[in-house]
């Protein structure tokens, strides 16, 4: 029985052993995801437990009908269901007063500017609007949340995840590791060893900028330009 029959005859009857049956083919892409995510606070076993939930809850709204592979469907379904647990496990985390302030000012701040200049504003259009060091704002945005690979960059308009480009057979693709491995490879030595605090040890900019001896600012602006160093040689390699 084909995929698509599969997922018709499920829709039809409602049959709990043909969930099973499906929940069994792709939980695959469930571990695969819950991995993607490992190493930001969470135990793996908590994030498999996420992505398998999200996994059932997308066999149950899937309809073959509209011609979508349900790989295709199901992993921004999964990875939306664990960035959404990570957000809500960063609220549960007390914040001081002062920076709980700032954080609503930027946020505040960052809407206001959006509506007047169209468009995202940048951390330094947001500072001299509030009348604070762009490093204050740099710091509000990162405290309280679950530093990780998802984390936004300098003006919040890329992520980590954001490099490697989308394919609705990315599962099909087991070269996408070898390509982000090489491109890292090409890195100077100074950014692996940012790459490695920021991403590996998940530390904060400013622990970042301790460990190496530079400015917060210093490693923000060179945090920026890996990622689009990165995201332009993974385009190539996936082309």
């Amino acid at each position: 029985m084909t995929e698509s029959e599969l997922f018709q005859r499920y829709r039809e009857t409602g049959d709990r052993e043909l969930r099973n049956q499906l929940a069994e083919k792709y939980l695959y892409i469930a571990a695969i995801l819950a991995k993607k995510f490992v190493g930001r606070g969470v135990e793996y076993d908590d994030l498999y437990q996420v992505a398998s939930l999200a996994l059932l809850k997308g066999i149950d709204r899937f309809d073959e009908r509209k011609g979508l592979k349900f790989s295709t469907y199901i992993t921004p379904t999964i990875t939306g269901e664990i960035k959404n647990y990570f957000r809500d496990r960063s609220r549960l985390i007390h914040l001081p007063r002062k920076i709980s302030e700032l954080r609503a000012s930027v946020h505040a701040a960052a809407e206001e500017l959006t509506r007047e200049l169209g468009k995202k504003p940048t951390a330094k259009e947001i500072a001299d609007r509030l009348g604070v060091s762009e490093e204050d704002v740099l710091l509000s945005a990162e405290a309280g949340g679950v530093v990780s690979l998802d984390r936004p960059a300098e003006d919040g308009d890329m992520n980590f995840y954001d490099v490697i480009p989308d394919s609705e057979d990315v599962f099909e693709k087991i070269d996408t590791h070898d390509a982000v491995s090489t491109a890292l490879a090409d890195l100077t030595e100074t950014e692996k060893k940012l790459v490695a605090c920021r991403f590996g040890e998940e530390l904060s900019q400013a622990e970042t900028a301790r460990r190496m001896g530079v400015s917060q600012m210093y490693v923000s602006r060179m945090e920026r330009k890996i990622l689009e160093k990165l995201r332009e040689k993974l385009k190539k390699s996936m082309a």
